[in-house]
């Protein structure tokens, strides 16, 4: 690592991946160059991010396990003396937003321009410097894949006005806070935490989100590429449309649980406290509420137990309980299809394809918020060929995506492409 929290596209990607991660460095530096002329600048990257153990734990103050990883967003940036944010995003229209104005706007909502304008108003918030930018971004995390694209957009903008205007005063949890703000408040989703913290943060990280205000992360030393295994995210090509309410019924319903015996949030209850009001939890707030309240309170153990095995070095005990976890998404918290649109459930499709290859070896279970998207397996290197062509030969070529773990979040990229 170099001066400053700069790194090496060698020390982020790895060896084997230099080369390739260089020259789309350099691509991306022609088309920024395309737009702003030959003028000074740095370079930024945020990771995606994904999450191992603690399946909608988070927004009920529950506990996750998650790790950032290889997939990121990167920009190349050219600082101005203005207010105005500028960022062309590969693929996209331009956003232009004057940060003079950090209200929110209606007309934005459900824009990448929201969270613009969103990131600028939470460092204004927390009495942090603001300033004008002008941005080239690309993108390899995968749309709709449970890797946080959105997420990895909102921690790389507040990373660069973190370098560029505060001398790296927020730190990297206050980044993810204010990303998951402008998220909620200015892009208008109902995100927990976890997305952004993982992607600031970066490593393997235990999440307890006990305290929201003070959530307590601890990173886990597992070197994860001796395991003998592959972590793949495979892309089932699901539709995520329209299923927005599908993700919020999760925490309303494990709220109204909650409410039951006066509280707020599924973490200040006990499994015991729902096994003895059952009959009556059943009654007045049906039984899919809780089961999802049940998979929660679990969940939050199997959480444990995964960091403690890797702790250990157990990396069968591991994969037992990342079994464990997608069992209980799938048979009690029920996020791997739409109830409106059972003809679709390609995340069912995925798991019982990865079932009938690792054949129990290795782990799979749903991953991100589920309905539709992909899934994740912990393949062993020996399966590795044959589980790829499986899942591909259903879901397309290039479904399965093998990715690694990322050692840092939110990070500038030293200039030596």
């Amino acid at each position: 690592m170099l001066e400053k929290n700069i790194y090496t596209i060698k020390e982020l990607y790895g060896s084997e991946n230099k080369a390739a991660q260089t020259e789309r460095y350099k691509k991306a530096l022609e088309k920024f160059k395309e737009l702003y002329g030959d003028c000074e600048y740095r370079i930024f990257s945020a990771s995606g991010r994904t999450e191992v153990g603690g399946n909608h734990t988070d927004h009920n103050f529950g506990k996750v396990l998650a790790a950032g990883v290889s997939l990121d967003v990167i920009a190349i940036v050219k600082q101005t003396d203005d207010n105005i944010i500028e960022v062309k995003s590969e693929g996209f229209p331009k956003d232009v937003v004057d940060i003079s104005d950090t209200s929110v706007h209606a007309d934005e909502n459900g824009r990448s321009s929201s969270l613009i304008r969103g990131v600028t108003a939470g460092f204004k918030r927390k009495n942090y410097g603001i300033g004008g930018f002008k941005a080239y971004t690309t993108s390899n995390v995968l749309k709709g894949s449970g890797l946080s694209s959105s997420a990895a957009f909102e921690v790389l903008i507040g990373t660069i006005l973190n370098y560029l205007y505060n001398n790296l005063k927020a730190t990297d949890i206050e980044i993810a806070q204010i990303a998951q703000y402008a998220e909620n408040v200015y892009f208008g989703k109902p995100s927990g935490l976890m997305d952004q913290m993982a992607s600031s943060v970066g490593s393997f990280i235990t999440i307890d989100f006990k305290d929201p205000a003070n959530p307590v992360i601890d990173k886990i030393d597992f070197d994860f590429d001796k395991c003998g295994h592959s972590l793949c995210i495979v892309d089932t090509k699901g539709n995520h449309a329209d299923l927005t309410p599908e993700y919020a019924a999760i925490p309303e319903e494990m709220k109204s649980v909650a409410g039951f015996f006066g509280k707020k949030v599924l973490r200040e209850i006990t499994l015991s406290d729902v096994l003895e009001n059952i009959t009556a939890l059943r009654e007045k707030f049906g039984d899919r509420a809780v089961l999802r309240a049940m998979h929660f309170l679990n969940e939050n153990e199997t959480v444990e137990r995964e960091a403690k095995a890797l702790q250990k070095g157990d990396f069968n005990a591991f994969l037992k309980e990342v079994n464990a976890s997608g069992n209980s998404s799938y048979k009690y918290l029920q996020n791997i299809y739409a109830n409106k649109n059972p003809h679709e459930q390609g995340l069912a499709v995925g798991l019982c394809l990865a079932e009938m290859v690792l054949r129990g070896e290795g782990a799979c279970r749903v991953h991100g918020g589920g309905f539709a998207g992909t899934i994740q397996a912990f393949v062993p290197n020996a399966k590795l060929e044959k589980f790829k062509e499986t899942v591909n030969s259903c879901f397309g070529e290039g479904s399965c995506h093998i990715i690694s773990i990322r050692p840092v979040g939110g990070i500038e990229v030293a200039d030596n492409i």
